[in-house]
């Protein structure tokens, strides 16, 4: 039985109902207060089809199935979880970004430091090779010896706990997760902070959840809100993070979840800008705003978000195979996998050496490629060594994060073509290219443009981040059957539907519902209240 269940409406129904002198009855499909004659299901009428109206007025009785949406009072109770979530998951996320920079500050200076900033490869000069190769072997024997849930980059493993176990995580993640990813991500890993706060997020969501008597549905809110409240923290993008939610983890569009994941938002963005006057997270916009920037909607403009989208898409593609290929490497070789983030620690040494900015978070990196600082020598350098050091990082399954990478990555690209082509310029090209990435790597387009805009407050370039998008989306959708967030997961057989369609509609012409071949399996098994 589910603490958020209805009893208390069910009650409710009952008394209302003795009070009209009528007796409830129970909906077979939605468990709701009905009355038999005037709240049953309408029965078709043998001319028309249409429903039978009722005897006293000739007026037809309205059914739930009619309802624009399923919600009922019940999912208010779900207000108060979903609150305490938003808090726990931003305490988390301050507390990760504090760690992440003092292990920072201790391994590559010995000095302890808790503002997020580049490796200084210099202090210790080649023998800062050996510090991610210390850390990766760490991350290792923390997987091996504790939970190997804390391998990669953690948004498919939370998306494999909501579609196959109910979404319950295990509790342990929770502290190990976060913990591991400090280590990689402090050690030079290049890594974003985002990745492993949102799934400490949704592990906190679904700890809360398994915590109280509720159903898979309820654990399966609370975890996306928790992973949103969590991306929240961290970018002070709170529209990007309720997409993400709608468009990846929570698999359908309903006031029951999208009110919780909302609200824990909300109170995740209140409390990161207490926490960021505090000091203890990048103060909002966290990539910097664009000093000087082109009109949004010129024709050269929009010629360059094309020519951008379309090299996007192209990156994404590129991405995804480069990860995949590298752990299939990994796969072949004669150790075990506890030693593979050791092994790909010395890659990513030696990629610190050539350049030292592709280590890390790289939030400042990425500030300094929206404020167009960046030569075209610094911007291939960060394309190329990235990409080289991170497909190599995460296909050993260390822990960390692919967001701010693929961020990064896509900044630079657009960076490029900027530099290229004067009507847009290296910064604006970089905002276009870091939204079209994210949106065509991530297979969520809305959130990667919506995201490029909180995070450097640029509304104006909305119509070339529209353009780029869904032109990187489009070339992702026909060159890669999976995103990198999903291709893990059908590698262990689990797939993750990613296009929907409104089922039981009414059709206009005569009000019947179409049959049941026309509705899809999946958004039946989705049914329930709302």
């Amino acid at each position: 039985m589910s603490i958020f269940g209805r009893s208390w409406l069910r009650d409710a129904g009952a008394s209302i109902a003795a009070a009209a002198g009528r007796r409830p009855e129970t909906a077979a499909a939605g468990g709701r207060p009905e009355t038999a004659a005037a709240r049953g299901r309408p029965e078709t009428a043998a001319a028309g089809g249409r429903p039978e109206t009722a005897a006293a007025g000739g007026r037809r009785e309205r059914t739930p199935g009619e309802a624009d949406f399923t919600a009922t009072a019940h999912m208010l109770l779900m207000v108060a979880p979903a609150l305490l979530v938003g808090v726990a998951a931003t305490i988390a996320a301050a507390g990760l970004v504090a760690l992440i920079a003092l292990i920072t500050s201790l391994a590559y200076t010995g000095r302890a430091a808790t503002g997020l900033s580049t490796p200084q490869v210099g202090v210790l000069g080649p023998l800062s090779v050996l510090v991610p190769v210390a850390g990766g072997l760490v991350v290792g024997l923390m997987a091996r010896f504790g939970s190997e849930g804390i391998r990669g980059h953690g948004i498919p493993e939370a998306l494999e706990a909501i579609l196959m176990r109910g979404s319950r995580m295990q509790r342990r993640l929770a502290v190990l997760k976060p913990l591991a990813s400090a280590v990689a991500i402090g050690t030079g890993g290049p890594f974003g902070a985002e990745g492993p706060i949102i799934v400490t997020g949704g592990a906190l969501g679904s700890i809360l959840g398994q915590l109280l008597p509720s159903t898979a549905e309820e654990r399966r809110i609370l975890l996306v809100a928790g992973a949103a409240a969590g991306m929240t923290a961290v970018f002070a993008t709170p529209l990007a993070a309720v997409l993400l939610a709608l468009e990846l983890m929570l698999f359908e569009w309903r006031p029951r979840s999208l009110v919780p994941v909302v609200l824990a938002v909300s109170v995740a963005q209140a409390l990161r800008e207490a926490l960021a006057g505090a000091g203890l997270l990048r103060s909002a916009p966290v990539f910097g705003t664009l000093s000087a920037h082109p009109p949004g909607a010129s024709p050269a403009i929009l010629a360059v978000a094309l020519l951008i989208g379309l090299a996007a898409g192209g990156l994404a593609w590129t991405i995804s195979r480069c990860v995949y290929a590298v752990e299939d490497g990994f796969g072949r070789l004669p150790l075990h996998w506890m030693w593979w983030p050791a092994l790909a620690g010395i890659v990513v040494g030696l990629g610190g050496l050539i350049e030292p900015h592709a280590l890390g978070v790289g939030y400042g990196s990425i500030e300094a490629e929206m404020a167009g600082r960046l030569a075209l020598g610094a911007l291939l350098a960060l394309l190329l060594v990235k990409l080289t050091i991170w497909a190599v990082a995460l296909g050993s399954n260390t822990s960390g994060g692919i967001l701010a990478p693929v961020m990064m990555m896509g900044a630079a690209l657009g960076g490029l073509i900027g530099l290229a082509l004067p009507a847009a310029g290296a910064g604006y090209g970089a905002l276009i290219g870091m939204g079209a990435s994210f949106g065509a790597a991530t297979g969520c387009p809305l959130t990667g443009i919506v995201f490029a805009i909180e995070a450097t407050r640029s509304l104006f370039a909305l119509p070339a981040l529209l353009l780029a998008g869904i032109v990187a989306h489009t070339v992702g959708v026909l060159t890669m059957r999976r995103s990198v967030l999903t291709e893990k997961l059908a590698r262990r057989g689990v797939h993750v539907p990613r296009e929907y369609e409104a089922a039981g509609a009414l059709r206009p012409a005569d009000g019947t519902r179409p049959s049941a071949e026309a509705v899809p399996a999946a958004r039946e098994a989705a049914g329930g209240h709302g």
